[in-house]
């Protein structure tokens, strides 16, 4: 049984929606993420379930209870903003113990919880200095502390991540997920960031202009997108245009060179024209293992990353971006120069007919 139920949820400015049709079923304890650009409706629907913004219509249940009229101090949830929104004129130990005095605890108990959150985040000695003399870093543990101290059924996360470079980001996003998976907690993370998403989540709730376009693991996410949006959005992708030679074997051309797609071509309906989708990491500057499929192209550009090559071919009204790792043993190739590419059949996403149109 769910633990946090959203159904038909929307919400309105005017004559347009902010989010429309919003359906979620979180189990408990699960990591969800919000992901989508900004404008979205991602933020406006984690407010709702905070209670900060009255839905125009929809059922927001926690753990069996009607909650969605409810003020956010009758909701027991937490929440974590960008901004860290630490009080300026008390201690980190003062901050964390605010809830908790909030709700009438022993002095004893507050002492004992602050302790305890303080370790969890890993700023033990640093109870009796004040905001300012903290890191972003830092100040983000503290709300993060003050958020979990009164023990939430629910945590809410709006993109507490994005005001921080980003080698803090990486520490503090595995930080947060460590004590997320220590207390068992319930918990939706907004951000416009994939890799935080990715690399946080169980499920991921993909949001474009107020609708869900999908919902999923993050392995189903990247590799088995519903539609372009998803496809595009998460990950780099390759848009290729093909002319559909025969629809029922899948066989198509890519500007003039025929290849063979696994499943058919049913999702066209019925057009001569379809957009596949290529991640860069399938394609391999080779003529690959038996039965993949086969272009010739040129190479246009090649640029050097560290690590990995980025390399872009040309074939001739599309362009296929691939990523090599880098191999000191072997120079990379030179632009201009002929080259063969191949990837596995799989690997190429037939998109939706409405997006192929």
């Amino acid at each position: 049984m769910s633990f946090l139920d959203i159904a038909n949820l929307q919400k309105s400015f005017g004559s347009g929606y902010a989010v429309q049709k919003f359906d979620l079923s979180v189990s408990r304890g699960e990591f969800i993420s919000f992901l989508g650009p900004s404008g979205c409706g991602k933020t406006t629907t984690l407010r709702m379930i905070a209670g900060f913004e009255a839905p125009s219509a929809g059922i927001i249940r926690i753990d069996g209870k009607d909650v969605t009229s409810l003020r956010p101090n009758q909701r027991n949830i937490g929440m974590v903003f960008q901004s860290y929104a630490l009080f300026p004129n008390m201690t980190v130990a003062e901050n964390v113990a605010f809830g908790l005095k909030v709700a009438k605890k022993p002095s004893g108990e507050i002492a004992e919880r602050v302790e305890e959150m303080l370790r969890l985040v890993g700023l033990p000695q640093l109870g009796s200095r004040y905001p300012y003399q903290l890191s972003g870093g830092q100040q983000q543990r503290v709300a993060l502390a003050r958020a979990i101290a009164p023990k939430p059924q629910i945590l809410l996360l709006d993109e507490p991540l994005s005001a921080l470079d980003a080698k803090i980001r990486i520490s503090l996003r595995e930080e947060i997920r460590a004590v997320q998976r220590q207390l068992g907690i319930t918990t939706i993370y907004v951000t416009h960031d994939q890799e935080e998403a990715l690399s946080m989540s169980d499920r991921i709730v993909v949001m474009s202009e107020g609708r869900i376009e999908q919902i999923g693991t993050p392995f189903e996410i990247y590799n088995r997108p519903t539609s372009r949006f998803v496809a595009s959005f998460v990950g780099t992708l390759n848009i290729l245009q093909a002319d559909v030679i025969d629809e029922a074997s899948g066989r198509v051309s890519l500007d003039g060179q025929e290849i063979v797609l696994p499943g058919g071509l049913s999702r066209t309906g019925g057009s001569r024209s379809c957009t596949l989708a290529l991640r860069p990491e399938a394609v391999s500057l080779s003529n690959g293992e038996p039965g993949h499929s086969r272009l010739q192209g040129i190479i246009e550009e090649v640029n050097f990353l560290g690590s990995v090559i980025r390399i872009r071919v040309q074939l001739q009204g599309n362009t296929v971006t691939l990523d090599t790792f880098n191999n000191v043993s072997a120079n990379p190739p030179t632009r201009g120069q002929p080259t063969t590419i191949s990837f596995a059949r799989e690997d190429l996403l037939v998109l939706d007919a409405a997006d192929a149109a």
